[in-house]
């Protein structure tokens, strides 16, 4: 499964922290992230890790439009919804594309815990039968 990875500045520490908890399922998929928090998440737990530019110069962008293409089967996308401002990604343009490709996004540390641990157990397997339809 493709799993997307993103994080706001004050979140960064936050991501790092999950990634570390979870690396042992995270690292049997192939991972996604914006410049920077991709390179934090490597830099801590040795995953590999597909970086993208760094959000505030269109890693964001880069990371919807792989949601666009329905390439991705997660997201995690830790953000603070005190702190919006333009320098960040766009919350409300990456979620609503998830929204309509009916890719499983969570917004918080316990929603990614509970769709780590679906993704471990098999629960999103329907995603694939998602994106062979999408071939077609």
């Amino acid at each position: 499964m493709n799993v997307g990875i993103i994080a706001h500045n004050s979140k960064k520490t936050l991501i790092e922290d999950f990634c570390i908890a979870y690396k042992g399922i995270l690292s049997r998929h192939e991972l996604y992230a914006t410049g920077t928090t991709g390179r934090r998440i490597e830099e801590v737990t040795s995953l590999k890790v597909h970086k993208f530019l760094p959000g505030s110069i269109g890693g964001d962008k880069q990371f919807t439009e792989m949601i666009e293409r329905n390439a991705l089967d997660l997201v995690i996308f830790f953000y603070n919804p005190n702190m919006i401002n333009k320098g960040e990604p766009d919350m409300y343009t990456i979620v609503s594309a998830c929204d309509r490709n009916n890719i499983p996004v969570a917004t918080n540390i316990g929603t990614a815990e509970v769709m780590v641990l679906g993704l471990s157990r098999g629960d999103l397997d329907w995603r694939l039968g998602v994106k062979s339809s999408d071939i077609v």
